[in-house]
Order: C-alpha cells, then sequence, then structure tokens
C-alpha cells in the first residue's frame, strides 16, 4: 500500500499564497495523472487541478489564473502552487495519485483562507 502525505496547508490572509506538496512512502509506477482535489465543509470532494502523465493539465473554472499543478519528477508527486487565495478556497486538499489499477490518496491539508 502507498500513503501519501500533503505539507504546505496553513492560515493565510485574503491574497496570500500557498504551496502545497505531496510526499509518497514509495515510488509508483504507473501513474497515469496526479492531482488536487478539495473538500469544503458540507461540500462534495471537487477537482482542483490535475496532470496527466504527458504534462496536460486541467484546472477547475474556480481557480484558472490563480492555482498552478507541476510535478515532483524525482517524487513522481504533484504540487500544487496557490496565489491570490480567497475566504472560498478554504478547505481539505488532497493528493491523489491515478496509477494502473489503483487510486491513491492523502488524509488531507487543511487550508484556511481568512478574510
Amino acid at each position: 500500500q502507498v500513503q501519501l502525505v500533503e505539507s504546505g496547508g496553513g492560515l493565510v490572509k485574503a491574497g496570500g499564497s500557498l504551496r502545497l506538496s505531496c510526499a509518497a512512502s514509495r515510488r509508483v509506477f504507473g501513474i497515469r495523472a496526479m492531482g488536487w482535489y478539495r473538500q469544503a465543509p458540507g461540500k462534495k470532494r471537487e477537482l482542483v487541478a490535475v496532470i496527466t502523465s504527458a504534462g496536460s493539465t486541467n484546472y477547475a473554472d474556480s481557480v484558472k489564473g490563480r492555482f498552478t499543478i507541476s510535478r515532483e519528477n524525482a517524487k513522481n508527486t504533484p504540487n500544487l502552487q496557490m496565489n491570490s487565495l480567497k475566504p472560498e478556497d478554504t478547505a481539505v486538499y488532497y493528493c491523489m495519485l491515478s496509477a494502473l489499477g489503483d487510486d491513491y490518496w492523502g488524509q488531507g491539508a487543511q487550508v484556511t483562507v481568512s478574510s
């Protein structure tokens, strides 16, 4: 089994920035895509950003132009640079790796944006 651990979350004022990282307990092979999801209180988990093995990216409309997903090649895990944060970005952010036959999820990192 693979354990994913997110880091870089925290409390920031509106307009500020945070960078999320994801660490895996072991290298995962056959990754098709990796990404970040988030879940706010009382809401469903939603896609924030995803990057495929070919390097294609996709973002939720609400974060386009503010968030950037990248791949940590040495670790084969995703990073998420979040700029111009808004209070509505407050949520638990989850790292996800989608490999052949399996999806792996982290435990989540809290991001709180104050107004």
